[in-house]
């Protein structure tokens, strides 16, 4: 697949399948909350009064679990470079207090599709302070974080009811946050011009295809080998997306995310000879740096390092583990980004959430529900009573 942005070196093996190809068709056509939010003429459920509303504010802590989350962290660190103001992201139960002291008034956007998510609800109610502004967006009914934003006399955006939290990035629960970090929403939804695009067609079509046969031969672990920090809140996104919208009824895929070149110096000998369960996926972003190294302290063994970025370093090593994991026939893809921008990100999060609906028709499992962390919930709950 190439587009102006990135290319994505599909699997070796040219597996082609006409099933897949008609799954494929039939999801681009039935009507799809999800689907539809990932194009243009998707309305989101707040307007640009909001946005105005809430954009003067530089210091913003965003609240939240999983799916309502991790799209909005993913955006964040991404397109950092980009972004002049400060976000906070408030993820898991910390037993630290959350200490930072603000001179300016700062802004808490709380997320929930329920409202009773019960970490979010515990961070809100230790963090939000009395000085603070808050915006919610949850679902339009009657719960705990409802009841919290007409105590507090809080705006309230309504999270689309047919939309789960892994899937949300593209909807409200990603763009609101996004348009607050002055990005550009539309520039996100690559959706319509991708369809058109043969060659992403294709690749999503042989991608599912190699997949399934990769899991067939019990090769149950899809290991990300990251070489752009920026991105782990990317894959931490993608990790949920898969892990949870595949893993029912005996099976799925479970994600790794594996950080390069650090883990070069601790896993990648397994990964070259231990196990055969493997399949890879190499990440790379092409960025342009300043910072060179200077030839100033280097002996003349190491001199061809000389004026080289670190992004270059991490160029060469990314095109030498690829050329060895191809001699040791060891299965992978590969994504090369040419520009970190809001438009190759929005093609990643697009085809990774088509890639993941396509897999799960194929695997025979409902893409959209978690039966199993439901219980969990349920059972914490009585314990707590």
């Amino acid at each position: 697949m190439q587009t102006k942005n990135l290319q994505l070196d599909n699997f070796n093996k040219k597996k082609k399948s006409f099933l897949i190809k008609k799954y494929l068709k039939k999801i681009l056509n039935e009507k799809n909350h999800v689907i539809d939010s990932l194009q243009n003429s998707y309305k989101d459920k707040y307007n640009k009064k909001i946005i105005s509303k809430y954009q003067k504010y530089k210091n913003i802590s965003i609240i939240g679990m999983g799916g309502s989350i991790l799209g909005s962290k993913a955006i964040y660190n991404f397109l950092y470079n980009k972004i002049k103001k400060k976000f906070f992201f408030i993820d898991n139960l910390k037993k630290e207090k959350f200490e930072t002291k603000f001179k300016e008034k700062k802004l808490n956007l709380i997320i929930s599709k329920s409202g009773n998510t019960l970490e979010t609800l515990s961070n809100a109610n230790i963090l939000i302070k009395k000085k603070d502004q808050n915006l919610f967006i949850t679902d339009n009914k009657q719960s705990y974080l409802m009841t919290l934003a007409k105590k507090l006399k809080a705006e309230v955006v309504h999270h689309n009811d047919f939309i789960g939290g892994r899937y949300s990035v593209l909807s409200e629960v990603g763009m609101l946050p996004a348009e607050l970090m002055n990005l550009k929403k539309n520039k996100f939804k690559r959706f319509n011009t991708l369809i058109k695009n043969k060659s992403f067609l294709n690749s999503l079509v042989l991608n599912v295809s190699n997949t399934v046969s990769l899991l067939n031969k019990k090769k149950y672990n899809s290991i990300i080998l990251n070489y752009d920090e920026r991105s782990l809140d990317l894959f931490y996104w993608y990790q949920q997306l898969i892990a949870e919208s595949l893993g029912k009824k005996g099976k799925g895929i479970l994600p790794v995310v594996s950080l390069m070149p650090k883990d070069n110096h601790s896993l990648m000998q397994l990964y070259l000879d231990g196990l055969k369960n493997n399949f890879f996926t190499f990440f790379f972003v092409k960025d342009e740096q300043k910072n060179k190294i200077q030839g100033l302290n280097l002996m003349d063994s190491h001199f061809y390092l000389k004026g080289k970025s670190f992004n270059k370093i991490l160029e060469a090593q990314y095109f030498a583990t690829k050329k060895i994991f191809k001699k040791k026939k060891i299965p992978f893809r590969s994504f090369y980004v040419k520009k970190r921008n809001e438009e190759s990100l929005g093609e990643l999060f697009t085809f990774f959430i088509l890639e993941t609906i396509l897999l799960s028709k194929v695997m025979k499992v409902n893409a959209y529900d978690q039966p199993a962390v439901e219980k969990i919930k349920q059972e914490t709950k009585i314990n707590l009573l």
